[in-house]
């Protein structure tokens, strides 16, 4: 069974994180269905355009916390786990393929090239709250999209975000109804993909090489962190408290 489903509709390639039941929360074979997926169109010569979305009614949840006691039984198990989240932003980044984002939560948000908001959207940071630790590059994408403090404002208090507030800060291009964040992104995709294609790839190499040796810091600063949050009996119960909680609110 795919946690991942892919289609073309011309030279645009969908890439669906297809788990609802779980409101596509993270697990192992998520993350590995979706980086087959993502290279899988980024070497399809007939893709010109990736968009990314999430079926149901949730884009991603974030980690499945019910996967916790697995990811965090030993650092050789974090490390993977963290490893290859980074290594889906890799593929969101740093291929020649441009990415937009149809998007309802901030998973992933950072790491695409136009990002289409749904107006239903909330998003947060919970992982102070949890003694846990933002990764994907977030440390280093954030701040430099909308500054230090507002960032650390976003991480500190974990305050839930609308979608307008988003677009106000500029994390979001569009913020559309739900019903149609999926036709606004491949309208804009299509857009995208009557352009030049070389053009394109050397616009996308140009930005992120230029993003390449501070990013390779801050994931590494990233992962030792995110290990030793993972190893913190205190933050294992806080993760656990909120699992519980959020169980019975269903």
């Amino acid at each position: 069974m795919s946690y991942v489903t892919t289609s073309m509709k011309g030279p645009v390639a969908i890439v669906t994180l297809d788990r609802p039941e779980r409101m596509n929360a993270i697990s192992g074979a998520l993350l590995d269905d979706l980086h087959d997926a993502l290279q899988r169109a980024n070497d399809d010569p007939a893709c010109r355009v990736i968009v990314l979305s999430g079926a149901g009614c949730a884009f991603c949840a974030g980690d499945d916390l019910k996967e916790f006691g697995e990811q965090s039984a030993s650092d050789a198990s974090i490390r993977g786990h963290i490893e290859r989240i980074q290594r889906i932003m890799r593929d969101l980044m740093f291929n020649a393929k441009p990415v937009v984002g149809a998007v309802h939560g901030f998973e992933w948000m950072l790491n695409c090239d136009i990002v289409v908001a749904s107006d239903d959207l909330v998003a947060f940071f919970p992982e102070m709250a949890w003694g846990q630790f933002v990764t994907g590059g977030v440390t280093h994408l954030l701040p430099q999209a909308i500054g230090h403090q507002r960032a650390m404002e976003l991480w500190l208090l974990g305050e839930r975000q609308g979608a307008q507030s988003l677009l106000s800060m500029g994390l979001v291009n569009r913020v559309v109804p739900r019903a149609t964040l999926l036709d606004t992104a491949l309208s804009l995709a299509a857009c995208i993909a009557e352009r030049s294609e070389t053009s394109i790839a050397r616009l996308k190499r140009l930005v992120t090489t230029e993003l390449s040796d501070t990013f390779a810091r801050s994931l590494e600063l990233e992962s030792a962190a995110t290990i030793d949050a993972f190893a913190d009996p205190d933050a294992a119960e806080r993760v656990k408290a909120f699992a519980t909680r959020k169980e019975q609110a269903r």
